[in-house]
């Protein structure tokens, strides 16, 4: 993230109030009594259960190289030294149950600190063994200073939707909302509905304003101080007030650590190259309504800054009318060539009506594989499509980047990830659920600084339990059991909702399931991500990190290959993980377009309510005229769907993923010593001034935008 990684919270009246609306307090008021219920392992138990253990890390080294550059904070702000994996798991144990803590006693409600231990500690045994764990968010802020401290409780949350329908209300809102949300690292989602409702003005030209047409501001070094200036300069086009014109002296220079958050300072210039490309976008449209491409154009300006320097991520999806061609265009760069610098900033889908003709979208899909189709219909009447209508979600506008999250406009929602193959028994897998649930349903405890999304998120306290690895389960023991798998465990976590509600004194969740894309935490417990298979049973993973990465000791002492990123030779270097799926698991390659279909269809009768994140692979010549087809069939039984055509992944250089024969993967093997990170280092940079930096997570709907590494659709 640039400059605007603000390390403190805003203490805004939002705050202030969201003990009383519902969820835990983010203000001052709260830290006394935070430092009076803190809960604790028992240390014993944690020596013994996870000091003395080895965890069974993914992949051949890949699953713990990932947690080592992602997840492993520093134990304090004087060593080097860094979590290992049973202090990473301490730490989300206990900040989970401190939350629950704070929340039971400040409503005077009974709390039992023997049984939450007993609670804990099989929570920990759970996550620890790679059975269940929370989404990347979690991982890397649970129980760290992020909420125990300055309480940014939003940050535990995945992902968001807003909607622009209501511009004429309040025009700068749905943008600000998405600047705020993506600069703590939530994917967001919008749509296009307000088009044409407001008039773009000439900035200055407000009606009785007197005095110069620019309005000089200080711009503060923080996350809030980057969004106020986002937003003033919103209100001069959209209400003809003052050009704010930018000091940017107090933001802290490029290089410079963003504490708390990780990550280096990019300095202001991506806030000043987004004002300068904002006021590209408007001033041409002075005079005229705000169109579907500024809209768009503007919410991607914004992700651009936001991940500007390769530090902080996010993910954006947009939604737009399928009968729209400037809408359905927006990524045809022939067409759009303005657009190609920053265009890439969102996945674009369409909000399709059932019973649409699909042929003209299915053209543009032969191409590039967008847009993809969300059925609103379908994602407001249904939970599970094989469960009988109840129009629980109403209310819903839209969806988050990865399409797995039905969401109201400003809504928020929380996941956590399941790995039934990571079981011995249903029995065994219906009890991790329990825990699973109990992580997911305590952060919608916490509170937000948005008044309009905390009322939404203490209603709704959505949550999306997902599952990955089912390739490999289904490889194992057949899609009759994972069937029964999934209605046995959807019962349970219906049950489950009820007893925590209950136990904490607040609503039913309006939907539990679903099925997220995963990326990075699947790979450390060495699950297929999600649903989707993999390219081959054997192949090399490669995965880019900075150059100065203290990982990169280690890898090399252990005979890992690495060399120079072909697109940042000088900035990024790119390790070889060799990988082997497992024995039986099928590749994408052996599935056709219509098995994949189908198997998201199953996914979204018998186990998501919410929904299932799927990426449908094809073959353009032989399959592609087939798009509309299947769309006609699976709009009935799916809530949203992309599409990408296969392509050589040995087309470019150091694609993330290249098949391997079986035989060049042991060899591989066999080359490899014992990864050993005990002896990396603190990363420096900046000017020389030796302030440790630690790396960030990767996009929080936990892919590059619901895509690898690369910028392909996982």
């Amino acid at each position: 993230m640039p400059a605007h990684g603000s390390d403190e919270p805003s203490h805004d009246t939002a705050a202030a109030r969201n003990s009383r609306i519902g969820g835990l307090g983010t203000s001052n008021d709260a830290e006394a009594k935070s430092s009076n219920t803190a809960f604790q392992l028992c240390s014993q138990f944690v020596d013994r259960e996870g000091r003395g253990s080895k965890p069974q890390f993914g992949f051949n080294g890949l699953g713990e190289l990932v947690y080592q550059r992602t997840y492993a904070r520093y134990l304090g702000e004087d060593t080097d030294d860094r979590e290992q994996w049973y202090q990473t798991i301490e730490r989300v144990v206990n900040g989970t149950f401190s939350m629950q803590k704070e929340w039971m006693l400040s409503r005077g409600m009974r709390w039992d600190e023997q049984e939450a231990q007993s609670t804990a500690q099989e929570m920990y045994r759970r996550m620890f063994a790679f059975k269940f764990l929370p989404p990347g968010r979690g991982l890397w802020a649970m129980g760290s200073k992020l909420t125990t401290e300055r309480r940014l409780y939003a940050a535990l949350n995945n992902c968001a939707f807003v909607s622009t329908r209501d511009l004429a209300s309040d025009p700068t809102a749905p943008f600000c909302f998405l600047m705020d949300a993506s600069m703590l690292g939530v994917g967001v989602g919008f749509d296009t509905k307000g088009a044409g409702t407001i008039d773009v003005v000439a900035p200055g030209s407000a009606e009785g304003r007197e005095g110069p047409s620019e309005l000089n501001i200080v711009v503060d070094d923080s996350r809030e101080g980057w969004r106020d200036a986002f937003k003033l300069l919103l209100e001069a086009y959209f209400f003809g007030h003052q050009v704010p014109v930018l000091d940017v002296s107090n933001l802290r220079p490029a290089g410079a650590p963003i504490r708390g958050f990780g990550g280096v300072s990019q300095g202001s210039a991506p806030l000043v190259e987004l004002m300068a490309s904002v006021k590209a976008t408007l001033d041409p449209l002075i005079g005229k309504p705000l169109s579907v491409t500024a809209i768009v154009d503007l919410m991607n300006k914004v992700g651009v800054c936001v991940v500007a320097g390769n530090v902080r991520r996010t993910a954006e999806i947009a939604f737009g009318d399928p009968g729209s061609d400037e809408y359905i265009d927006l990524k045809n760069y022939d067409k759009n060539p303005d657009r190609a610098s920053f265009g890439w900033a969102s996945n674009n889908s369409v909000l399709a009506p059932l019973g649409m003709d699909y042929t003209k979208v299915c053209e543009r899909i032969q191409q590039n594989g967008e847009p993809g189709f969300a059925w609103l219909e379908n994602m407001r009447t249904y939970g599970r499509m094989g469960d009988e209508k109840n129009d629980r979600d109403s209310k819903a506008m839209g969806g988050n980047p990865c399409l797995e999250q039905t969401l109201e406009s400003f809504e928020m929602c929380c996941l956590v990830e399941t790995f039934p193959d990571k079981h011995e028994s249903l029995e065994d897998f219906l009890t991790t659920l329990r825990f699973a649930m109990l992580y997911a349903k305590t952060v919608t405890l916490g509170g937000t600084h948005w008044d309009k999304t905390n009322e939404i998120l203490f209603r709704n306290r959505r949550i999306g339990c997902s599952m990955s690895g089912l390739a490999q389960f289904v490889a194992a023991r057949g899609l009759g059991t994972l069937q029964e798998w999934c209605e046995e465990g959807y019962e349970a976590v219906s049950r489950i909702d009820e007893d925590l509600s209950t136990q904490f004194g607040i609503p039913t969740s309006i939907k539990t399931t679903s099925i997220k894309p995963s990326g990075t935490v699947s790979l450390l417990a060495g699950a297929t991500p999600g649903m989707h298979y993999p390219e081959s049973r054997f192949y090399i993973r490669r995965v880019r990190m900075a150059s100065d990465a203290d990982v990169l000791g280690p890898l090399r002492e252990a005979g890992y290959r690495l060399e120079p990123a072909a697109e940042n030779p000088e900035g990024t270097m790119v390790v070889e993980v060799p990988v082997d799926a497992g024995e039986g698991v099928r590749t994408a390659q052996d599935l056709s377009m219509w098995e994949q279909l189908s198997f998201a269809a199953f996914l979204q009768r018998y186990w998501a309510d919410n929904q299932v994140s799927c990426t449908i692979t094809f073959d353009p010549e032989t399959e592609g005229h087939h798009l509309a087809h299947a769309l006609d069939y699976f709009q009935y039984q799916l809530k949203g769907v992309s599409f990408l055509p296969r392509m050589d992944y040995g087309a470019f250089p150091q694609m993330p993923y290249e098949a391997i024969s079986e035989d060049e993967y042991k060899s591989q093997i066999s080359k490899l010593r014992h990864l050993n990170f005990s002896r990396r280092r603190g990363q420096t940079r900046g000017e020389g001034d030796g302030v440790r930096v630690e790396e960030v997570p990767d996009r929080y709907c936990e892919s590059d935008s619901c895509t690898d590494g690369a910028g392909f659709r996982v």
